[in-house]
Formats: structure tokens, sequence, C-alpha cells
């Protein structure tokens, strides 16, 4: 779907509603929870952010992510921004481009919750542009003390227009890779000298 101005709170309820049963756009769910079952046919994207070290940073990591702040970039968001990390959530990704707002439609197919790694999987509904999965992935690594943010995705046009410019769609798709790590480094900075719950 897309809008020339900004989706209004009754657009995006009535996009979600409309989205919320909808089948997955691809049949290779929950490939990204193990890189190596990637499918075929797919454009493969992997990014690996340090944010710094040791279980605060891992627990403030974890935190950020819970709120989505990876979509907090000003040219692309989240709704609903408090969307909690649970299966079966369904959530719209709005980015703005070229002077106009598409709204795409994903829903959560699972979740990572370990000692040392949370996160996870998006997959994308008939109301998306591409047609993949997505992973957003905290994780502390047991010998280096690394925490890292980690986003591994596999996508292909699934819209027109998309098939039609898709260069540019692959140049969103690196810039909001380099922008999410950005985000999250920031909210992990921000977060430093509070107490950790």
């Amino acid at each position: 779907m897309f809008l020339f101005t900004p989706p209004t709170a009754e657009q995006l309820k009535t996009f979600l509603e409309s989205q919320a049963r909808q089948p997955l756009t691809y049949t290779a769910e929950g490939a990204t929870r193990l890189a190596a079952a990637l499918p075929d046919g797919y454009t493969v994207d992997h990014t690996r952010v340090v944010l710094g070290s040791g279980e605060a940073v891992f627990r403030r990591a974890c935190a950020a992510l819970r709120r989505w702040e990876m979509f907090n970039l000003g040219w692309l968001t989240c709704h609903p921004c408090d969307t909690p990390i649970e299966v079966g959530q369904v959530m719209a990704i709005v980015p703005w481009h070229f002077g106009f707002w598409s709204l795409n439609a994903c829903r959560i197919v699972y979740v990572i919750a370990e000692e040392r790694r949370f996160g996870f999987g998006y997959g994308t509904l008939p109301a998306h542009v591409e047609s993949g999965e997505e992973r957003f992935l905290i994780e502390w690594e047991a010998s280096t003390d690394a925490v890292a943010y980690d986003i591994l995705a596999f996508s292909r046009p699934a819209h027109p227009l998309t098939q039609l410019a898709y260069p540019v769609a692959r140049l969103f798709q690196w810039r909001f890779a380099a922008d999410s790590g950005r985000a999250m480094r920031r909210a992990v900075a921000a977060g430093e000298g509070t107490p950790e719950k």
C-alpha cells in the first residue's frame, strides 16, 4: 500500500486487521533461525554490528530490541511501536522514500530467548513489497564477551514496482542494515548508567 501522506492511526489499524490472518508469502518459515537452511532463489543479506561487551551491554541491547529501536530511523518506522516480541504478532513496516510512504506487513514467526541470545524472526505477508524472512538477534559471545546485533534476511521482490526498481530496493535494504546498526548502538550507549532490571 502506497500513500502520499503519512498513514493515520485508523489506516494502520485497518491495514493490520486486513493482514492478521493472511498466510506468509514464502514457504521456508523459520529458515533464518538456522542460517544453513536458507532457501534457494532469494537474495541473502547478513549484517553484524558489535555493540560492546559484557552482561550490562547485553541486557541494554535486549531491552532496545524489545522497544524496536532498530526501526527508530526517521525515514522508516514500525507500527505499533510497542508490539510485543511474541510469535503471531503482526506489525507494519513503514518506510518513506521518494516522497511517499509504503505499508508492509510482517508477522513474527519465532522468538529466540536464551541465556546469551535474544531475538526473533518475522516473515512477510501479502501486503509487503518483498517476500522473505528477517531475523534480528542480540548475541553475547562466550569466548570474547562481545555483544553483537545480527541481522540475517532472505528476500526477493513481491510487487511489480519492486521488481522494476530492484537495484533501488537493494539500496534501501543496505541503508536499513547500516542505519539499524547505528540505531542500536545509540540505544545501547544511551542506556549506560541506567540501573539494569
